[in-house]
């Protein structure tokens, strides 16, 4: 099998590079994040590049790609630590439209999202769901040809800057049952929607959102009532695998970081790097790295297989990663010191990030007992 990326892949990963070696360095990205409307020059920047357009479907304005594309996009993204609304927007929502939206939904929204005029940000988690994509107390009852929603979605990423919301509410059945769950593409400045915004530990800025008897027409309904699970485990794995390449080029750049830093910082008139204990260390975050690229791109590759495959992938990537980024973020900070988790210095960015990335739709812990169920199922 052949893994090397293709020459536009490889353009796109050059182009991505520059731009934020010119435009979104460490320096000029703590000062985007004092402000509350530097995303929308670098959310233009994405539409300017084919960041936004390069996997959606080309007959709505997309550029016919797929999970490598958004693959070479967020290693990239890891590297310059990227905080805007990127998986919520292209991989959750856009994903969740080609895949179950009607014609008019993709017609309108995908356009938009390719040329950067729309922000989606997903609304799932609620205060006491945990990771359960089918534990949902929000409730859409039937009104007439629509719905009336009501509810509470916690830690909402990008809703901020969100024009819309992805909502998942309960259309039938209790709580926690599989069947029942619906979508709904809601404008954020519909009446009865209201947010209370805050900024997160790595820089992404994130909401509370509250729906109160807020009515929707039955346009609004992306795909079948009551059958929304399936499709929501499918662009949930897909954004997983978004983040553990992000969490790859997060990782790259804690190693590198550090292998430059112990090369400079002395100790006893030698510098640190010629310390074999040192040494070793920076091997296994090498090694630790390494190993997280193949199973990020195993993670992938398995999209594109039926359901069980691609759970079971995209766990297993879950699992490996979050360790080997624990393992590889710890040792950069202790290596750097105490000045290693100050502002002032990148890597505890990184750690933050990575950190934060881990705990995103499923931990270590949350995905290792999904992998052993799904093959005690297959066995």
């Amino acid at each position: 099998m052949n893994f090397d990326f293709t020459d536009e892949q490889n353009a796109l990963r050059d182009s991505l590079a520059k731009w934020a070696a010119g435009q979104y360095d460490f320096d000029k990205r703590r000062e985007a994040l004092r402000g509350e409307t530097a995303w929308k020059k670098n959310w233009a920047n994405f539409a300017e590049l084919g960041l936004l357009a390069a996997p959606l479907p080309e007959e709505f304005g997309g550029l016919g790609g797929g999970p490598i594309d958004v693959a070479v996009v967020m290693e990239e993204f890891g590297k310059a630590l990227v905080v805007e609304p990127y998986v919520s927007t292209v991989v959750i929502a856009a994903g969740a439209l080609a895949a179950a939206g009607s014609a008019a939904q993709k017609e309108e929204h995908l356009n938009a999202i390719a040329a950067g005029e729309r922000v989606i940000a997903f609304a799932q988690a609620e205060p006491k769901s945990r990771w359960s994509l089918s534990d949902v107390a929000t409730s859409a009852k039937k009104d007439g040809p629509g719905y009336v929603l009501n509810g509470h979605k916690a830690v909402v990423i990008g809703a901020p800057q969100a024009d819309f919301l992805l909502v998942t509410a309960r259309t039938a059945g209790g709580q926690r049952e599989s069947k029942g769950v619906s979508l709904f593409l809601v404008p954020k400045a519909a009446n009865g929607v209201s947010t209370r915004d805050y900024p997160t530990m790595d820089g992404s800025r994130a909401s509370e959102v509250y729906f109160e008897n807020v009515s929707l027409g039955a346009e609004a309904l992306v795909g079948g009532a009551d059958l929304a699970l399936p499709t929501l485990e499918r662009v949930v794995d897909e954004a997983n695998a978004a983040y553990a390449h992000e969490t790859v080029g997060c990782m790259r750049m804690m190693t590198s970081l550090t292998q430059e830093y112990s090369k400079t910082r002395k100790q006893f008139g030698r510098a640190i790097a010629e310390f074999q204990v040192l040494q070793h260390r920076l091997v296994d975050m090498f090694m630790a790295t390494e190993e997280s690229v193949s199973m990020a791109l195993l993670a992938t590759i398995k999209l594109s297989e039926n359901a069980e495959e691609r759970a079971k992938a995209v766990s297993a990537a879950k699992v490996s990663i979050g360790r080997a980024a624990r393992f590889v973020g710890q040792a950069a900070v202790q290596t750097h010191g105490g000045m290693g988790v100050t502002d002032e210095m990148r890597v505890g960015h990184y750690f933050k990030r990575v950190t934060m990335l881990d705990s995103t739709f499923g931990n270590v812990d949350h995905h290792l007992k999904r992998y052993v169920a799904l093959t005690r199922e297959a066995a």
